[in-house]
């Protein structure tokens, strides 16, 4: 294997588990099948060393970068997002800035370098000269997301709208420079509206539909650290579920994923529902509800929760944006307000038959667009 890559990722791809983590580890399986890989890994203090989940064989060389403490309370965040807003600097660009002494001396001449989000771009000047292919992979369109947060969040509008602003200026000073960029779907390629853009959709490895029994349930599926998940279960908690839960006395809302801690307030006081934490199989967990609900309402990229729930052969609701850049079709329910979310749920939680006909459409796309080796296809395609 001549070829060489570096893969330049602010949080461990493996193990797999997550949206960012997922897409990473996609790529960084596509890569070391091409090229002799070398990673940069970002680590948060006190987080398990990330070469230990590295799949054997897959990575030459890897870098662990310890990231400065900071404390997570919730005072800490709003003082740390304050300063920012001051310096007019966006959250996570000054997190993972500021490492060039750490990584310098470690590098060698690569093929192709990719940096993986936004925020490791200002390493741009560092690996330029290092590589004779230089992509960065766009997991979100960061301007994108702040506008949205600004939308559903009206308290700190002008603080997501200043971060907003800021990841534009930076987004269009530094995207042109990239030899290519990789984003999730035609619709991000629309927005950064360059000709260095390919797209590269979110996916997942290719599973069969596990072997469950289906429950009398309604799931919801992320990562519940992430702001706009934390907003998704409050939304449909305080507008949604208690009308399913007085319709439907037997009904469960299983909300899947880490972090849990964060949304307890916000369902403490509903009935029936199962915070599992942290699964090792979320589409295991998918394929035991009857329905899936993606009540988001800000973000940038693709969901793959919906991803998980078409591969487990689960119908699902969605908002507009929630389903955004997936070209779902008829394989999503879409939904905006508390009644159209209830009436579709209700709906197929009813009705056999065109539950049925949803969850075996999103699987069949699932299959055709959103599995490893067909999402690797562009990558092919482009000689990556």
């Amino acid at each position: 294997m001549s070829k060489t890559a570096l893969l330049v990722c602010p949080e461990a791809p493996f193990p797999a588990v997550g949206g960012g983590a997922l897409r990473t580890a996609s790529l960084a399986t596509y890569l070391g099948q091409k090229y002799a890989l070398d990673l940069v890994v970002f680590r948060e203090p006190g987080a398990p060393d990330p070469r230990l989940a590295l799949p054997v064989g897959l990575v030459q060389r890897a870098l662990v970068i310890d990231l400065r403490a900071h404390r997570k309370d919730n005072l800490s965040k709003v003082l740390r997002n304050a300063s920012r807003y001051l310096r007019n600097i966006p959250p996570h660009e000054d997190r993972f800035q500021g490492y060039e002494a750490a990584i310098k001396p470690w590098l060698q001449d690569y093929d192709l370098v990719c940096l993986e989000h936004f925020w490791t771009t200002t390493y741009f000047d560092l690996l330029r000269p290092r590589a004779k292919r230089l992509l960065c992979d766009l997991h979100n369109i960061e301007s994108v997301f702040y506008t949205t947060r600004a939308e559903v969040e009206p308290t700190l509008a002008p603080v997501w709208r200043r971060f907003a602003a800021a990841n534009l200026a930076r987004e269009r000073e530094r995207l042109p420079r990239f030899d290519q960029l990789l984003v999730t779907s035609a619709t991000d390629a629309a927005r950064v509206n360059l000709p260095n853009t390919i797209i590269y959709p979110n996916a997942i490895p290719l599973v069969g539909v596990p072997d469950v029994t289906k429950e009398p349930a309604i799931a919801f599926s992320g990562n519940l650290e992430f702001p706009p998940n934390r907003d998704a279960v409050a939304w449909f908690a305080r507008e949604v579920w208690p009308r399913l839960a007085r319709e439907f006395p037997a009904l469960e809302w299983h909300i899947i994923g880490k972090g849990e801690r964060f949304v307890q307030d916000s369902v403490a006081h509903l009935p029936r529902i199962v915070l599992t934490g942290p699964v090792d199989d979320a589409v295991r967990e998918l394929a035991r509800a009857q329905v899936a609900v993606v009540p988001v309402r800000s973000g940038s990229g693709t969901r793959l929760k919906i991803l998980e729930a078409w591969a487990a052969r689960t119908a699902v609701v969605s908002t507009p944006l929630g389903a955004e850049g997936l070209g779902a079709g008829d394989a999503v329910r879409l939904a905006t307000t508390t009644d159209e979310f209830f009436d579709a749920v209700a709906h197929l939680f009813t009705t056999n038959f065109d539950r049925e006909r949803v969850a075996e459409r999103g699987r069949g796309l699932y299959l055709q667009r959103f599995t490893w080796p067909a999402a690797w296809c562009s990558l092919e395609s482009n000689e990556i």
